[in-house]
């Protein structure tokens, strides 16, 4: 395995767990703060937002650079900002340095695809870019377990500053092993923005911000669902986010082979759709204290073959604009991780219990499904007749 990859996925990994330990420390955040759940949860907003604003803005101020000092930029700010967040000494400045954290995110991830896609061998670029995702899987089965364990047992404070430690291991990495490139052909920024005056280029927005929201909707409030309506001993949450962890490494890894074995397309359809099944089971049996194992193992493997597809959707369509096109896949996928976060806050909001996010996640994935169907029909039929 090309190293330079390797050294993508600790990226992937140091995000990972900055991104998704956030929903397993969630109770122990509110009461540090003395806020209740849904007030904690804006912290998973901002750092989505953060990465919605610093993925065209980073990716901008970069285009002219090569992807290697692209990519180390980007994991030094990521170990500054992350830093920030794990000493922030009051809620001011902890909302204000966890958006700021988010900055680098998507940046990373999307001149990470390119690149990944560049040390590919032909027809496996789907699989390349799923192993610097398995990184993120990776931080799910054993980081975010870890820093949950950490958060609920010491502090909070203390998991913060092993992931931005692990962002310095990360620039570390990408510095010995990441080759020098070339600078990207689509460096022109001017062409690059050019891609989002063509329609197809926001339906993939949509079918990204709308549909990736149902695995948020879910997974954003993972520890009150399994404490308050499986009930069970919150020293079992860490249990939880590994099995969803080994979910997303098998799902990340099967998603990137439907991806080079069909089509993007048609792999994203088919992992919307079993989303949208597998939380409607969710919903309906989160009261069996039994079934919220597996049904943490099966959720996250599902809702993980989607990241390599969607990838390679905006990589095949965005000729001429990879690079941007990639990051603002990133942006949409947090994106839907606001919207998923917030609106399956709703429920919980007027009084109903820790399940009911689960069916907004259900609306979410099915919209998803439909909107890839579309840019199927639409986008990717027409292209292949031309």
């Amino acid at each position: 395995m090309n190293k330079g990859l390797i050294a993508l996925a600790f990226g992937g990994l140091a995000i990972g767990m900055t991104e998704f330990t956030m929903m397993g420390i969630l109770p122990d955040i509110a009461a540090d703060l003395k806020i209740d759940i849904p007030m904690a949860s804006n912290l998973i907003a901002l750092y989505a937002l953060g990465v919605v604003v610093g993925a065209p803005t980073l990716v901008a101020f970069t285009a002219k650079a090569s992807p290697r000092k692209v990519l180390l930029l980007l994991m030094l700010l990521f170990f500054i900002f992350n830093g920030l967040f794990a000493i922030a000494p009051n809620k001011l400045s902890l909302f204000v340095s966890r958006f700021i954290s988010g900055l680098p995110h998507g940046a990373f991830f999307g001149v990470g695809s390119v690149v990944a896609a560049r040390l590919a061998k032909p027809g496996k670029e789907a699989q390349a870019i799923s192993i610097m995702f398995t990184g993120m899987t990776i931080a799910n089965l054993a980081g975010v377990p870890l820093g949950t364990y950490i958060g609920h047992h010491y502090s909070w404070r203390i998991t913060y500053a092993v992931i931005s430690i692990l962002g310095l291991l990360t620039f570390i990495t990408l510095y010995v092993w990441m080759p020098n490139m070339t600078t990207n052909n689509d460096s022109n920024i001017k062409q690059q923005i050019k891609y989002f005056k063509r329609w197809d280029a926001w339906l993939m927005v949509a079918v990204i911000s709308i549909g990736t929201g149902g695995l948020f909707a879910w997974i954003s409030y993972i520890a009150p669902l399994v404490t308050n309506v499986s009930g069970l001993n919150p020293d079992r949450v860490p249990v939880i986010m590994i099995l969803i962890g080994f979910g997303m490494f098998f799902g990340n890894i099967i998603g990137g082979k439907m991806a080079d074995k069909f089509s993007p397309s048609k792999a994203a359809i088919t992992s919307f759709a079993s989303m949208s099944i597998c939380l409607v089971i969710v919903f309906f049996t989160a009261h069996i204290e039994s079934f919220a194992y597996p049904m943490a193992f099966i959720t996250g493997m599902i809702s993980f073959t989607i990241g390599p597809s969607l990838q390679m959707m905006l990589i095949n369509n965005a000729k001429g604009a990879a690079t941007f096109a990639a990051s603002a896949g990133q942006a949409s996928f947090n994106i839907g991780n606001t919207l998923g976060a917030y609106l399956g806050a709703i429920p919980i909001t007027l009084g109903y219990a820790y399940n009911y996010p689960s069916l907004i996640g259900v609306f979410m994935a099915s919209i998803g499904a439909v909107l890839a169907y579309l840019f199927l029909i639409k986008v990717v039929r027409p292209q292949m007749n031309l």
